[in-house]
This record gives structure tokens, C-alpha cells and sequence, in this order.
């Protein structure tokens, strides 16, 4: 069974690993990292996000608890 090789495109252009020398490997291998990176933080911010807006709410109810007791 023949191995199916990864595949690069670069610019509407196709590459396999092995056209790639170690050098260009190695980029590639940092970009998907940066990549997977930003996607976690991009997942980490909406959580943080979601997180401020509960806690505007909730200092919001209890500003208005405090003005119906004034």
C-alpha cells in the first residue's frame, strides 16, 4: 500500500514534503504551529469575552439592587 504524501500549496501551488529541503520543512512546520497557536488563542479570547460580559451583567444587576434600596 502506497503512502500518501502531505501535501503543501503555497500560492495556488502544490508541494509534497519531500520537493521541500529541510530548510522550507522547517518554515512549514513553524507556520503550522503559529497557525494551531492562534486558533487557541482565538478560542481563549471568546472565552474571556463571554466571561467580561457575565461579569458586567452581574455588576449591573447589583448596581440596580443598590439604586431600588436608595
Amino acid at each position: 500500500m502506497a503512502e500518501e504524501k502531505t501535501v503543501i500549496t503555497i500560492d495556488n501551488v502544490d508541494y509534497t514534503e519531500d520537493q521541500l529541503d529541510g530548510k522550507q520543512n522547517m518554515m512549514v512546520n513553524h507556520i503550522n504551529s503559529l497557525q494551531q497557536k492562534i486558533s487557541n488563542t482565538e478560542f481563549n479570547l471568546d472565552q474571556l469575552k463571554v466571561g467580561q460580559d457575565g461579569f458586567v451583567k452581574m455588576l449591573k444587576e447589583s448596581l440596580a439592587k443598590l439604586d431600588e434600596v436608595a
